[in-house]
């Protein structure tokens, strides 16, 4: 059975990290494309393990990796999830940690 990031090691968590980078990176050249976003989403959580959620502030506005343009205000935190509005918009999201700039 496989250990949940939350019980993992640094040091577990990077290698991790890297064994799922290399099955995106296969996907990617056969051109599964669901399968590459599935990589790359577990990649992102992966990372907020690795991160401190106090250098994320509640009232600031975030870049968001990977969507140019795009700003994430963060309303609150709940464990790796930041809560808030993406573009001003009136519904309440969450995004990982991780993907905020």
């Amino acid at each position: 059975m496989e250990k949940r990031f939350s019980e993992m090691t640094e040091s577990e968590i990077r290698a991790e990290i890297a064994s799922l980078r290399a099955k995106a990176q296969k996907a990617e050249q056969m051109g599964m494309v669901s399968e590459y976003a599935v990589h790359e989403r577990k990649i992102a959580m992966a990372k907020c393990y690795l991160m401190d959620p106090a250098t994320i502030e509640s009232g600031k506005e975030y870049g968001i990796q990977g969507d140019p343009g795009s700003t994430f205000s963060v309303l609150y935190l709940n464990g790796i999830f930041a809560w808030g509005y993406k573009n001003k918009q009136s519904n309440l999201e969450a995004l990982p940690i991780s993907v905020l700039e």
